[in-house]
């Protein structure tokens, strides 16, 4: 299924998301930043052919985000208009608080949709430990509480991905609510492939030096490892320029393409000389 799509997966991959098909659960997938964890809920999406809703976490994210709002201009706008209509205000409640005024975020569309969605919540692990309270509904019983309302139950349940960096540690409760997926960086073999699959304009020697130069940089002692993202953005900027191999220069010349830390940049390009001999690649230009 993610081949199709041009993702190159494994088996481990692929069975995590069979698994959590067919038995109906959330998959959490953790994993460095760049490795491909946020692909997976995107490629999915497209191989079944339904759509694809993301809830990016952040600090202090709370269910008014997540969840629902209620559109308060609208509803005290409705209000004056039924008041000077002489309208009893008692009986109105029932009406402001119904589905004409209610904003519906990223986690009740999801809920709502006829057909089987794809919930994307991305980098959990970066809200707070109360947000992960309010999941714990959604993840067990696939449905959520509004107080103005009630209860509303999944009409198609959907397929949750949630994904996470280990900034923190997420809660027992979730996880035990979820399947489990570890994506680590991967080998050269399939980093390559991975690159040929989605840089097929980089040059085949050009695309072997970056892999190997690639896997010899995250054993360094870096703020930032650069993920698969950096390797598949250095393959294309190098081949825009046409280039067919690695050097020093070119290698000074476009490390910001693949690190975003000044002290990770001094750090390699005092390093370059050992990296070049672990990957084999010539320092000259010619």
């Amino acid at each position: 299924m993610l081949q199709e799509q041009g993702y190159i997966d494994d088996g481990a991959i692929a069975m995590s998301l069979f698994l959590a098909m067919k038995l109906e659960k959330p998959l959490l997938i953790e994993g460095p930043a760049g490795v491909g964890k946020t692909e997976i809920a995107k490629v999915m999406a497209k191989a079944l052919k339904t759509d694809l809703i993301r809830l990016q976490c952040y600090e202090g994210l709370d269910s008014t985000h997540a969840l629902y709002e209620w559109n308060y201009q609208h509803q005290l706008l409705f209000l004056k208009m039924q008041e000077q209509k002489g309208q009893d205000m008692a009986g109105l409640e029932a009406t402001i608080f119904s589905d004409k005024f209610l904003l519906k975020r990223p986690i009740l569309q999801a809920i709502l949709k006829e057909n089987k969605t794809v919930l994307l919540i991305d980098e959990v692990d970066r809200a707070d430990e109360e947000f992960e309270s309010f999941l714990l509904e959604v993840l067990s019983d696939w449905q959520v509480t509004i107080p103005e309302i009630g209860t509303i139950k999944a009409k198609s349940k959907p397929q949750i991905i949630l994904t996470g960096n280990r900034t923190r540690e997420l809660s027992e409760a979730l996880r035990r609510r979820c399947l489990y997926l570890w994506i680590d960086y991967p080998d050269f073999e399939k980093e390559l492939a991975i690159l040929q699959s989605k840089v097929p304009e980089a040059d085949a020697k050009l695309g072997h030096q970056i892999c190997a130069f690639m896997k010899e940089l995250r054993q360094m002692k870096l703020e930032k490892t650069p993920g698969i993202s950096e390797t598949i953005d250095w393959a294309r900027a190098l081949a825009s320029l046409h280039l067919t191999h690695l050097n020093k220069q070119v290698v000074e010349d476009t490390l910001g393409v693949v690190l975003k830390d000044w002290q990770d940049m001094r750090h390699t390009q005092n390093a370059l000389s050992e990296l070049f001999e672990k990957t084999g690649v010539t320092s000259r230009i010619g």
